[in-house]
């Protein structure tokens, strides 16, 4: 009699792990991105030759650090080709690349379990990206990924992380809330350019962490097709997110509000390195972006040396529009201009909650009062960390034009080819200068260091870091880091009060101090102090409505806490 149960759950168990293999079949079925097909495999057997600690050749690629501490490296070819070859060149900032990516993942996500659904979910939400990623850049990254390290094979095969990597730009946008992203921009020609020439300069303010920054390479990129271009990367990056090539169509990227997606398309840095190697007007740049379906919402600022002028492509998953601005200028942050997209709910929602409008118009007033602008002047409204009318909003605020977290600022003069680029930290070091026409002439085959920056025409570095305000900075950067892993711990540490006044010092103008000493406060069980805080948080200016209101609630509830311990 007893053995039908028994019977029954054997069934039961069989039934249960035959659905559980069959729904991991399937998963990895829909889940599986195969390499593309090589026909010639000659590129994997080349040898890159080491001149020197930081020089490195192989056949007229090469790879070599700069005096200003920036990598520079050319590469030509065809597509399998040029990635092998920047692969074996560069796979020492690879790793570190990815290491650094990786080691940011695990601080913000720190649970193992969530780590592992993390991955999960990418896979599944990347399932289709090879379909919206053209041949020549599937085979690109498939070179390079052949130089990509083993130690990270729990993430996935290594087409597979490179591949992926190229879509965690634009989650990065879609999660914009979390602070990611939120890029600077802008362009002027004719009467507002000391010379009428176009000029434009942007930050590049997407935010994975300070070793993330380190070891930027600026690529000068001459392939079989299309036109030689120059873009600021990183190891394992073949997408543009900042770059001009050598007719003088410069492109960079700023992200726009969007709804979490639910599939990827084509990343937003392969779409801008498509339009920067095969557009030289801003009419052949919009017609390659209308051709590509993307996941995000995004606004394209294309510059164009021939033609003297500057647009915004603004383009979403639902539709797209070209941005041709009335005036001499053009100005570029986290919202939609144009009339096709004024009235979007979600655009309505950005221009009315996020720091986009504040910093757009704080741009537009810095071009009236330095105007006209030369590279010297544009990069003094790049390092500007002050709000509205020079108001002191605090050292890092998202509503400033320098927030103080640039992965690189960059400086074009499309229509003399040239383009200056910052160096650390941020954007207060020397902006150096490189010369397109001459580096795509000259410097083909190079086999022995080199410097090929123009010096004549460096931009100093910012005087701010020398003042005792930047010494301020940096030791706030220091204790707010305290503070966020003590608040992180199940039993905080106790930190004095004598700690929180220094760290008040010196940032003092900074609504986070208050709010993240508001928390510490809150944890402790120090209502009082967490009250004070919080007060001195809301009268600062912060940059996102949502967050005001994260504050009042945390203070409503420690007021009522408060009054509860009282009676």
């Amino acid at each position: 009699m007893k053995r039908k149960p028994l019977r029954r759950l054997a069934w039961t168990g069989a039934i249960f792990f035959l659905l559980l293999f069959s729904l991991c079949l399937i998963y990895y079925l829909m889940t599986r991105i195969e390499p593309p097909t090589l026909s010639d495999h000659s590129a994997e057997v080349l040898v890159v030759n080491k001149a020197g600690p930081t020089f490195f050749y192989c056949k007229d690629n090469w790879l070599k650090k700069s005096e200003s501490g920036l990598w520079e490296m050319f590469i030509q070819g065809e597509p399998y080709e040029r990635g092998v070859i920047n692969g074996k060149l560069s796979a020492n900032l690879i790793y570190r690349q990815e290491k650094a990516f990786i080691d940011r993942i695990s601080e913000m996500v720190p649970s193992r379990f969530y780590q592992h659904f993390l991955k999960y979910f990418i896979y599944w939400f990347n399932r289709n990206l090879d379909k919206y990623v053209t041949e020549e850049y599937k085979l690109e990254i498939y070179g390079i990924s052949r130089s990509a390290s083993d130690d990270f094979s729990f993430i996935g095969n290594k087409y597979r992380r490179l591949l992926n990597y190229h879509s965690a730009h634009d989650i990065g946008h879609a999660l914009k809330d979390l602070q990611l992203v939120g890029c600077t921009s802008f362009g002027v020609w004719n009467d507002l350019s000391t010379d009428s020439s176009l000029i434009i300069g942007r930050n590049f303010d997407f935010y994975a962490g300070d070793e993330f920054a380190k070891n930027k390479i600026v690529c000068f990129e001459k392939p079989e097709k299309g036109y030689a271009f120059m873009m600021v990367t990183w190891g394992g990056m073949i997408g543009t997110v900042s770059g001009m090539n050598i007719k003088g169509l410069t492109v960079t990227i700023n992200a726009a509000k969007s709804e979490i997606p639910f599939s990827a398309r084509t990343p937003i840095s392969i779409l801008a390195r498509e339009i920067l190697q095969y557009a030289k007007t801003i009419p052949e740049a919009f017609k390659i972006a209308r051709q590509r379906q993307t996941f995000v919402s995004e606004s394209i600022l294309i510059g164009s040396g021939d033609e003297n002028k500057a647009a915004i492509i603004e383009k979403a998953p639902f539709g797209i529009s070209l941005f041709v601005p009335s005036d001499n200028y053009v100005i570029c942050t986290n919202h939609f201009q144009s009339s096709l997209f004024r009235n979007d709910l979600l655009n309505k929602k950005t221009r009315r909650e996020d720091a986009s409008v504040y910093r757009f118009n704080r741009v537009f007033q810095l071009l009236r009062q330095k105007q006209p602008l030369d590279p010297v002047r544009t990069a003094g409204i790049l390092r500007n960390p002050y709000g509205l009318s020079d108001k002191d909003i605090g050292f890092g605020n998202e509503k400033a034009v320098n927030q103080f977290i640039a992965h690189h600022s960059i400086i074009f003069k499309p229509g003399k080819r040239l383009v200056w680029i910052s160096t650390s930290p941020y954007q207060l070091g020397p902006y150096v200068c490189y010369d397109l026409c001459k580096i795509f002439n000259t410097f083909a085959g190079l086999q022995e260091k080199t410097e090929m920056t123009e010096p004549d025409m460096i931009i100093p570095a910012d005087p701010f870091l020398k003042t005792d305000s930047y010494k301020q900075f940096l030791r706030y950067r220091g204790m707010r880091k305290v503070i966020i892993k003590v608040i992180s711990m199940t039993n905080p540490v106790l930190l004095n009060h004598t700690f929180f006044k220094e760290y008040e010092a010196s940032n003092p103008g900074y609504y986070e101090v208050y709010s993240l000493s508001g928390d510490y406060w809150m944890k402790v069980g120090d209502m009082s102090a967490a009250i004070r805080s919080y007060k001195l948080a809301l009268d600062r200016t912060i940059p996102r409505l949502p967050e005001r209101n994260e504050i009042i609630a945390k203070l409503a509830g420690c007021l009522a806490q408060r009054k509860n311990e009282k009676k």
